[in-house]
């Protein structure tokens, strides 16, 4: 009968300080498994660090000069909790082997000298175990990204119903706003009403200016959020080079840099190859992408773009962009909520995340994703994916460590996700 499992698609490390016992043990078992060895823990521990993702068990001797085999099996267990840990011991090292089951640091534990046959049917055993894990956790994180990117699609669905809504209530009560501000100077004039020189028309015009500026940057807020809500609206016909895109939008924002002294670092290779996209949408990422940095930096900070072709399919290929500053950076609670267009920005109270989630729509309907990252006191990190073909690529799921690694240990949520059709 054929082996159901691949044996040598990942390997073994065997760590033993008796060279005798490394040989024999690769003689014995090479043509089944792939095998790698090491004369000692701290050997071992290195090995493990080069070949962290290519290990799928490790066994070990316990009593060795220098770390003994429980330190290793502990050391490996933090650097990749999944890999199979093996503890060969002689009797008289049966307390530590106790131990080790008992604090959980080790799968199981075999007593030399071993049994070849015995010892085989353990490492199948144990491989495959690794196996069935990887495939548990494959599985859990597909539905895990269908079920995120439904929840992304329900909430731009929602924002953008959102967005229609307050924009036609907003527009409907700044009507109100705008005929006072048309007639409220003429009446004043007609009444003689003076109030510390309000009827300076100066004065008037001033202050017409700036509402009217105030009223058109809500209207585009919300234009912003609810065009970019709009799947059927992204057509990706048009081809554009990154570098260039970003010089046009460097230059068109030319005024306020300059205003603010901010420097722009533009360091995109005019190499990489063209992106498929919807032009008029592609630009406007960057636009508001800048205009969130122009508001929220202060004076004389400098924005570096950096960008490079990942490697990946010919037909699934991604050019990754970097925007950095060397801002005052976010606190981690505000980094969590950096797209969400209804929190405050705590650095500049007048400013919304609008911007920012629309550039959130604008990257994931062309099958992309942003995330971000800042230390305080270091800056703010922009980190997009675009792929050159949106239309061949579904966008994946934003970062989701922290909550895939709690479902993982929790083996009822995970079953019932498997089991939900």
């Amino acid at each position: 009968m054929h082996d159901l499992y691949d044996y040598k698609r990942f390997a073994i490390l065997y760590v033993d300080d008796e060279e005798k016992s490394l040989k024999y043990f690769s003689k014995a078992f090479e043509d089944q498994f792939r095998i790698l060895t090491a004369a000692n823990a701290q050997e071992g521990l290195k090995l493990l660090e080069q070949h962290k993702d290519e290990i799928g068990l490790l066994m070990t001797d316990q009593r060795m000069p220098g770390e003994k085999g429980v330190w290793l099996l502990e050391k490996a267990r933090q650097l990749r909790p999944h890999i199979i840990r093996i503890l060969a011991t002689a009797f008289s090292d049966m307390d530590a082997a106790i131990a080790a089951v008992n604090t959980g640091a080790i799968y199981k534990y075999i007593t030399k000298p071993w049994d070849p046959p015995q010892l085989e049917n353990t490492l199948k055993r144990g491989l495959e175990f690794f196996l069935v894990q990887r495939e548990r956790d494959t599985l859990l994180r597909e539905k895990m990204s269908v079920l995120h990117n439904m929840m992304i699609a329900d909430r731009i669905v929602s924002l953008g119903l959102l967005a229609a809504g307050l924009s036609h209530h907003i527009r409907n009560a700044l009507v109100a706003v705008k005929t006072f501000l048309d007639l409220a100077p003429a009446k004043m004039a007609e009444e003689n009403v003076d109030m510390n020189g309000l009827r300076n028309p100066d004065f008037w015009k001033e202050y017409y200016q700036n509402v009217q500026g105030q009223i058109s940057k809500i209207n585009n807020m919300l234009k912003d959020l609810w065009t970019a809500s709009e799947r059927p609206a992204f057509e990706f016909g048009d081809q554009v080079y990154l570098h260039q895109v970003v010089a046009d939008t460097i230059q068109q924002h030319k005024e306020s840099l300059s205003a603010k002294k901010l420097q722009v670092d533009n360091q995109i290779p005019d190499s990489l190859p063209r992106l498929n996209v919807d032009k008029l949408k592609f630009y406007r990422l960057f636009d508001l992408l800048l205009k969130d940095e122009i508001a929220s930096l202060p004076d004389g900070s400098r924005i570096t773009l950096r960008a490079s072709l990942l490697n990946g399919a010919p037909d699934n290929q991604e050019i990754q962009v970097q925007v950095t500053d060397n801002g005052p950076g976010l606190p981690k609670e505000a980094l969590r909520l950096v797209f969400d267009p209804f929190v405050v920005r705590s650095d500049s109270p007048m400013e919304y995340g609008i911007h920012l989630m629309a550039c959130y729509f604008i990257v994931h309907h062309h099958g992309g994703r942003i995330d971000a990252r800042s230390e305080g006191g270091v800056g703010t990190t922009f980190t997009l994916r675009l792929p050159l073909n949106p239309s061949q690529t579904i966008a994946p799921p934003q970062d989701e460590q922290d909550f895939l690694h709690k479902v993982l240990l929790n083996e009822s949520i995970w079953e019932k996700l498997i089991t939900t059709e």
